[in-house]
């Protein structure tokens, strides 16, 4: 290691070394201009990969003239198809919590809500450390010019200094407060030293992102998506296809101009238009961005009538650019009154195989494992009881980035190495466990083996009220729809 970092070689060579996907990249050296003293210093670059997260690219730069030092991380890996919104609450006193481990990728702001403090993407940008380590470096960038400040601005100087103690004392954790790490790319991390189980303190949310992260991040977006206007050829477009819906009769679409057909008696209508809309699963497809790249592709919506189960709408997209696709699915009618608990007992083969339907608004329990998801952990998913295990298994070895990495100690790595082969054993069927999906909002199913559902013993259904906090969540205690109903009645 100690020859190859002597040598010297060219930016073209390292970007060709770190493009490849060999797994024993050498470290590299290459000699680059020092911003501060204009001389020429050494930056090595290092390409890895984090077991079960991302692979990144490690950057160190030194400089033997001035002594200006600086390392920096980048991902090197895809962005991923949703963002990720980080929310670790500290108390005050809690020192341990102060050396957990976060990946700070490029595109990625840091929020303390109770300071109005942020620091924004271009601040400090990829970076390997701890919650103290960023809180830290914030407080040092905060004072190097404070000097300059007091001469120019006392009273802005003043304010900072101010400023500055509070945000010190929650770097040594003398004051309670909020870590927010918000990531478009979806490629940052806090480490949970729970996991599997819940973290109490620890919150974790997946987004799409909006037209104007999207186009942060690099991607070519429609200047319509961003709130601008859009140009005549567009507007004429949009302005013919909604005349041309308004002069649409009413009961010409769907199920209904059969029935209308009928009543005329028309028989060449009752044929076509029963021939066309006899099956409830009728297919549209309405043009849509990609969530990924941007590009305009196609959904495809259809509603569909599940047996024991309800109303639902099956989304997919397709994107012929990036080659991305996605399938949610929807819950059709009003919101139910109460909640759901599905329980199945996991017993066989057949057991395994039963379809499940998990919304975004589910949670997952198997209590043989103390293993617990709360809802929106997966979204929602359309599959059966082993791909639903499989999903979780893979979702914990992604979102958990230092699961097996080098920073992990002996006992928590014996830890998850012993919670991943219980894990397995679940698929093996070695003996008889439980599935437990909780679904707030009712929408979630899991089919029977059995023709009539009450014959099947091993899967119950109850019905439970929702609590207050349940709803505030959902947004229930602050809907009004007097002013629909009225318009009904």
């Amino acid at each position: 290691m100690e020859k190859s970092g002597e040598q010297m070689v060219d930016v073209r060579s390292v970007v060709e070394a770190i493009s490849t996907d060999n797994e024993d990249a050498p470290l590299y050296q290459v000699e680059s201009l020092c911003m501060r003293c204009t001389q020429n210093g050494t930056t090595r670059f290092l390409f890895t990969e984090i077991p079960h997260f991302r692979k990144i690219l490690l950057s160190a730069f030194e400089c033997p003239h001035c002594g200006e030092r600086n390392n920096e991380v980048q991902f090197a890996g895809e962005l991923q198809p949703r963002g990720c919104s980080y929310s670790l609450h500290f108390s005050a006193g809690d020192q341990k919590m102060l050396n957990r481990q976060v990946v700070k990728s490029e595109s990625a702001t840091v929020k303390i809500p109770e300071l109005d403090f942020e620091i924004p993407p271009e601040a400090q940008r990829g970076t390997l450390s701890t919650v103290e380590g960023i809180l830290t470096k914030a407080v040092d960038d905060l004072q190097a010019l404070q000097e300059e400040r007091k001469k120019v601005d006392s009273q802005t100087a003043e304010a900072i200094d101010q400023f500055l103690l509070k945000l010190k004392a929650c770097a040594t954790g003398d004051s309670s407060f909020t870590f927010n790490l918000d990531d478009p790319a979806g490629n940052s991390f806090i480490e949970n030293p729970f996991a599997p189980s819940l973290d109490p303190s620890l919150t974790i949310k997946f987004y799409k992102r909006s037209p104007e992260q999207q186009a942060s991040l690099g991607y070519l977006v429609d200047s319509s998506q961003l709130g601008e206007s859009c140009d005549e050829e567009s507007i004429k477009e949009v302005k013919n296809t909604s005349d041309q819906m308004k002069r649409e009769p009413h009961g010409s679409i769907g199920a209904a101009a059969g029935h209308r057909a009928i009543a005329q008696v028309n028989s060449a209508e009752i044929a076509e238009n029963l021939f066309r809309y006899s099956t409830p699963e009728e297919v549209m497809t309405f043009p849509s961005t990609c969530g990924v790249c941007a590009a305009r592709c196609e959904t495809r919506m259809f509603v569909t009538n599940i047996p024991y189960f309800q109303e639902v709408i099956v989304m997919a997209s397709s994107c012929d650019a990036c080659g991305y696709r996605n399938s949610e699915l929807k819950p059709g009618g009003r919101i139910p009154d109460k909640g759901k608990k599905i329980t199945v007992c996991v017993k066989n083969v057949n057991d395994l195989s039963r379809d499940v339907i998990k919304s975004d608004t589910a949670g997952v329990r198997v209590p043989e494992l103390d293993l617990e998801l709360t809802s929106g952990t997966l979204g929602g998913v359309v599959t059966t009881v082993e791909g639903l295990i499989t999903k979780i298994c893979e979702n914990l070895e992604r979102v958990q980035g230092f699961t097996f990495g080098d920073s992990l100690d002996d006992s928590k790595r014996s830890k998850w190495q012993d919670f991943r082969v219980r894990l397995s054993k679940l698929l093996s069927l070695e003996e008889p466990w439980t599935l437990i999906i909780d679904d707030a909002l009712a929408n979630s199913f899991v089919a029977p083996t059995t023709d009539d559902i009450k014959d099947d013993h091993q899967l119950t259904f109850e019905e439970y009220e929702r609590s207050w906090e349940q709803n505030e969540e959902l947004g229930l205690n602050d809907m009004d729809t007097s002013s629909a109903d009225a318009g009904y009645n």
